[in-house]
């Protein structure tokens, strides 16, 4: 699948409207070449590069099959994140600059699993249902 945002480029700067220092809404994502016989998506946002391990930002899944997800849409149900939020939460780095993942899969099913769910939880009942995947990465620095 290909994963692109009209908010930045892969491997580009995420715009601060999107992080901590903005509004912290998630970006719009823009979804292609989805399998034809997925049933859900699921999107999860983390940074590799955060001190001791990798940082969930959101989990969002049970998302209706659709090619756009609009700025600042809660599309689907949310997991908690490393924020201890069931919501976006927007890069924020400590210091330097960190790599942004933005992943999305198709499932051939929707996930029966609680809303508040980890991202293990989600991972686990993804299991043997994943159809698709693509990932836009983006980069932040504090300013």
């Amino acid at each position: 699948m290909k994963i692109t945002s009209t908010a930045f480029k892969n491997g580009a700067n995420i715009p601060a409207k999107f992080t901590c220092e903005g509004k912290d809404i998630s970006p719009p994502i823009k979804i292609e070449e989805i399998p034809q016989d997925a049933k859900g998506l699921v999107l999860v946002v983390e940074d590799p590069d955060a001190p001791g391990k990798t940082w969930i930002h959101w989990v969002v899944w049970n998302i209706p099959v659709k090619r756009e997800i609009a700025e600042g849409e809660i599309p689907g149900d949310q997991g908690i994140n490393d924020f201890k939020r069931n919501s976006y939460g927007g890069p924020c780095p400590p210091s330097g600059t960190h790599r942004y993942f933005f992943k999305v899969y198709a499932l051939d099913q929707l996930l029966e699993i609680d809303k508040g769910s980890t991202l293990g939880q989600v991972q686990k009942a993804m299991e043997g249902h994943i159809l698709g995947f693509g990932e836009l990465m983006g980069l932040y620095t504090r300013g």
